[in-house]
């Protein structure tokens, strides 16, 4: 499975009408794109930041999709009014404890690990990161996305609500401090979202 996030850097006043042409225009337009299994909408309404992840069958599907996906792309962050940065990613590992309701709040965490160590990294993140995520209170779900090619990844946790994930905050620093020493992976970033759309049907993948 396969993902492709686009990153919009736009306007905190925009928020409203991003999320309106994700769910009204976006997601009905992927539907009909062969090998789309889904899209999510995280947005920081403070910084203007808003991540729109599409999820795919296969690299393949992925890469055919760019042509029909790009019209879509630049309208959103037309009505954003900002500037974006586009991704592709291998996912590498999803579960979900149970499925995200509105209000529900993701914590991101950007890493690289040297490009040899991708496969350990996600070992790591499988067997002691998800663990630790299962056991607080409030957990949705958790993501590991990769880029092989760069040693990068980014690491989701989705809660509840903004009050669950803030009732985790040391648990959560905690377990990225572990995680962070113990993969020899560098943060590059962290960032916390709200859950605007969430429709997507990946698979367990543990």
């Amino acid at each position: 499975m396969y993902a492709r996030s686009t990153t919009i850097q736009g306007q905190p006043s925009s928020i409203d009408a991003g999320i309106a042409h994700t769910r009204d225009s976006a997601m009905p337009a992927l539907e009909g794109i062969d090998g789309c299994v889904g899209l999510s909408l995280l947005v920081d309404r403070t910084s203007g930041r808003c991540i729109v992840t599409t999820s795919w069958e296969s690299e393949e599907a992925m890469r055919a999709s760019e042509e029909s996906i790009r019209p879509i792309r630049d309208r959103a962050a037309e009505l954003l009014g900002g500037s974006r940065q586009v991704e592709e990613w291998e996912i590498a590992a999803m579960h979900r404890e149970h499925r995200a309701s509105e209000g529900a709040c993701v914590r991101a965490t950007w890493v690289k690990v040297g490009a040899d160590q991708i496969d350990r990294g996600i070992d790591f993140y499988k067997m002691t990161i998800l663990p630790a995520l299962e056991e607080l209170e409030g957990f949705c779900s958790g993501s590991l996305l990769v880029d092989r090619a760069s040693g990068r990844g980014v690491a989701s946790a989705t809660f509840d609500s903004v009050e669950a994930m803030e009732r985790n905050k040391d648990q959560l620093d905690s377990i990225r401090a572990t995680g962070s020493q113990d993969a020899h992976a560098e943060v590059l970033d962290e960032c916390n979202f709200e859950l605007a759309v969430a429709h997507l049907r990946v698979p367990e993948m543990v």
